[in-house]
């Protein structure tokens, strides 16, 4: 499997040949736009910075609803949540997907906004890779998380949403989700696996 971070949310992942990429963004956002074709793309909310899937190239299949979809081999689950603590009041709702795929799970958590409750955490299920939003504002902050990433029992750990050279606005860097781990590793902006990780990792990726 293949992840490619192209900023903010925003995810390539090539799994069983195919090419899954998550919550595009727009020219306002900062980052330079991706030049990538997809085969699905996945929108977890539709704000600006998540739901530019007219940027993406190729015949793709557009899924930005909850529910259980099974493109070729590839299984997909959208699990509704929340884009604040208080019930989707103040910005409507999320969804978190998870893609189940060459005998891993990968969870996007798109911009959650509240801890997961149990029921929520209990139908997403144990996750080999997590991609977490850890800025804070609009979604949850660096300890709410990690509370999350444990609640999954999250084997890598990957933050996304927060403060870069890129970003246009203002939310906290990914030194504040750091700090309450003892160490992480950086890569790029690819990470490749070879096989089922078995403990737990913080990987940092950098836009290139």
């Amino acid at each position: 499997m293949k992840i490619t971070w192209f900023g903010h949310a925003c995810f390539a992942l090539e799994i069983e040949g195919l090419t899954l990429v998550t919550d595009p963004f727009d020219e306002s956002v900062g980052y330079p736009i991706p030049n990538v074709s997809a085969d699905v793309v996945t929108e977890s909310h539709q704000h600006f910075d998540h739901n530019a899937h007219h940027l993406v190239k190729g015949n793709f299949r557009l899924i930005n609803s909850p529910g259980s979809y099974t493109v070729n081999s590839v299984k997909i689950k959208g699990v509704e949540t929340f884009h604040d603590s208080s019930h989707g009041r103040e910005r409507g709702k999320n969804i978190v997907f998870v893609f189940e795929g060459e005998g891993l799970r990968v969870c996007h958590l798109g911009d959650l906004g509240h801890v997961l409750t149990p029921s929520q955490a209990e139908e997403i299920g144990e996750v080999d890779v997590l991609l977490v939003p850890v800025g804070g504002t609009y979604t949850i902050g660096p300890r709410e998380a990690k509370e999350v990433s444990e609640m999954l029992k999250a084997k890598l750990i990957v933050p996304m949403h927060y403060k870069t050279k890129y970003l246009k606005f203002n939310l906290l860097s990914v030194d504040e989700f750091l700090k309450l781990f003892e160490k992480h590793e950086r890569v790029g902006n690819i990470l490749e696996l070879f096989e089922k990780p078995t403990e737990r990792k913080i990987i940092v990726m950098e836009v290139q």
